[in-house]
């Protein structure tokens, strides 16, 4: 195991510079499928809503996105599927605004993974070990489509320390050679 996480490690250790493809060339590429996309929920406030200001079906109720996060969800989901690009599975972390984001993308059936989650710490959340396995399921590649691992900013970051801050909505496309791109959510729209 410490052999595949250290493999890992090397693989993406200069994946910062490893952004190959943009613009047209990107999407032909995603066309394609054989990517993995980690992302970032949308916008979300930090405060959880009270029974007043919550969503009927946010039961516990937990951070939701806000207007903005709903907004570039839905454009984000609209544009992924005018430029034909095809999602395989998707998984996420089972917070309620990492769903919503889901839901407004309508990327699919959402599969709630734990280790993406936040472990209801928030901005503190995602553990070593929940770091090790998103290393893992980015190097773990599907021909013909491009599953999606949705997830929170502290996750990512203990994963790709070497990548800095990713803004709310922000994608990470991982191929065989590392990181391929990053795309901020309102960049999806003005592919061709």
């Amino acid at each position: 195991m410490k052999i595949l996480v250290g493999a890992a490690m090397m693989l993406f250790a200069g994946s910062a510079h490893a952004q190959t493809l943009q613009g047209e060339a990107l999407v032909k590429a995603l066309r394609q499928g054989g990517f993995v996309i980690v992302m970032r929920h949308t916008s979300s406030p930090r405060e959880v809503p009270d029974k007043k200001t919550a969503n009927p079906d946010n039961t516990k109720p937990e951070r939701q996105l806000d207007e903005e996060g709903r907004t570039t969800a839905t454009a984000m989901g609209k544009a992924l599927r005018d430029l034909k690009i095809p999602i395989g599975e998707v998984f996420t972390s089972p917070t309620y605004r990492a769903l919503e984001t889901v839901k407004y993308a309508q990327l699919g059936t959402p599969m709630p993974v734990p280790e993406l989650g936040e472990n209801g710490q928030s901005m503190q959340g995602g553990t070593e070990a929940q770091a090790a396995w998103l290393r893992r399921a980015v190097t773990q590649f599907k021909a013909g489509t491009n599953p999606i691992l949705m997830t929170h900013l502290p996750n990512i970051r203990a994963a790709f320390p070497q990548l800095g801050d990713v803004a709310d909505g922000e994608a990470l496309v991982f191929g065989p050679n590392g990181l391929t791109a990053r795309i901020k959510i309102e960049e999806w729209a003005g592919f061709r």
